[in-house]
């Protein structure tokens, strides 16, 4: 059987669903370019959960990828496969690392967030409410921005006035258009960032997640918790995943919502609920695209005769599983919050599964109940097909979501 060619992934994310049809079409698991490193690309929901949850795929690197030393030198996606945290972990030294960021993101801890979450929301509609009729807003950067730049930022202890800067620097990690020199700086002004925010909780700690990792020890080992990498990286990790990916789903479920007034009906009509809407999009259109990357501990046979190879480096490609017609048929292209199982795979799958889950449900959630109960006339001020993806084959939002959130006066 003749080999087919590598589909290189297109970095600017021009028209991801074609990309993803394309990948589906070529079976469980097809060979892809990203940026110059070659990968299979997952994107059959069922071999996809089959690899996330044996021991025979690793997130480690260092330990099980043999290119390691000279893919990441010159490539701009660096930072993902070589952090130092959990993220990047395999076997006891995940657990090891999980074990002690969960306490911050246990059930009590989050709850107590959304009084928080709440107000933040509340005040960043209604300032939205002082904008003249007709008005042109970007929600991007008025709404889906700002809410979790602040939820994360008050989690994590981050003084008001570096969350700006914080922002602008996770735009560059989830960027995959930069090149490798632009991803190397964007990365030392992220450490340097995250080392200022670690220095000021060492020296006067508080009530945040920042101040508990660091005094934070793994009981079952030998005491010292934390190196320094392991907590910068930890911060890292927590700061990109908690505030890009938010407001990715803040944007895609508004547009949605805005270009298909059915999927709104049932909402305020009480067949369905904000929740549901939270859910469908994370499977309609989840925050993440695909995520960098793993690797095959052993040779993994596939269907189809095709073998995985030792080493090899492996792309979860989450939003095509999410859609795949052997999932949820032949509507999975379409969007319906009324679908019995929205099942999905946006926060991940199996001992990678997100932490922050539940806080990002309920921001997503808040923040579309306040916005549509606020401005029941909010309408697009651009045709859909003129929103512009972010130039980004990980991240899943627009540049900018240009709304009017009253009609202009007649």
């Amino acid at each position: 059987m003749s080999e087919q060619p590598k589909l290189i992934l297109d970095p600017t994310g021009s028209d991801h669903h074609a990309e993803h049809r394309a990948l589906r079409a070529r079976g469980p698991a097809t060979r892809v370019d990203i940026l110059g490193v070659t990968a299979w690309s997952v994107s059959d929901p069922a071999l996809l959960k089959q690899l996330l949850t044996g021991s025979h795929v690793s997130k480690d690197a260092r330990a099980h990828w043999p290119e390691f030393d000279t893919a990441v030198a010159g490539w701009p996606l660096a930072l993902w496969v070589s952090v130092a945290n959990m993220f990047t972990a395999y076997g006891s030294d995940h657990r090891r690392l999980r074990r002690m960021v969960a306490p911050a993101f246990s059930a009590r801890r989050i709850q107590a967030l959304r009084p928080a979450v709440e107000a933040i929301a509340t005040a960043l509609v209604n300032d939205l409410g002082t904008l003249p009729a007709g008005e042109v807003v970007d929600l991007r950067d008025r709404l889906a921005y700002p809410l979790p730049i602040a939820v994360i930022g008050q989690l994590m202890g981050v003084p008001e006035d570096q969350r700006d800067g914080f922002r602008a620097l996770v735009d560059g990690v989830f960027a995959t258009t930069l090149t490798a020199e632009q991803a190397a700086a964007n990365t030392v002004a992220l450490y340097e960032a995250l080392d200022q925010v670690i220095a000021a909780k060492r020296k006067e700690p508080g009530d945040d997640m920042t101040s508990l990792l660091i005094a934070a020890h793994d009981d079952e080992g030998d005491g010292k918790g934390f190196t320094h990498d392991e907590l910068r990286d930890t911060l890292a990790l927590m700061i990109n995943a908690g505030y890009e990916t938010t407001g990715n789903v803040i944007d895609q479920a508004i547009t949605t919502l805005l270009t298909d007034p059915e999927q709104l009906a049932h909402v305020r009509a009480g067949r369905g609920s904000w929740d549901d809407v939270v859910e469908e999009t994370l499977r309609h259109e989840p925050a993440v695209k695909h995520l960098p990357l793993r690797f095959a501990r052993a040779d993994i046979p596939l269907p189809g005769g095709q073998t995985i190879r030792k080493g090899e480096a492996i792309l979860a490609s989450y939003a095509a599983a999410n859609r795949h017609p052997d999932w949820h048929g032949a509507s999975a292209d379409v969007f319906d919050l009324t679908r019995p199982a929205k099942d999905h795979m946006a926060f991940g799958h199996g001992v990678h599964f997100c932490l922050g889950a539940p806080l990002a449900r309920f921001e997503v959630a808040i923040a579309l109940r306040l916005l549509f109960e606020r401005f029941p006339e909010i309408e697009l001020a651009v045709p859909l097909e003129e929103l512009k993806p972010l130039p980004s084959l990980i991240s899943n939002g627009h540049q900018t979501l240009p709304v009017r959130l009253r009609p202009l006066p007649r």
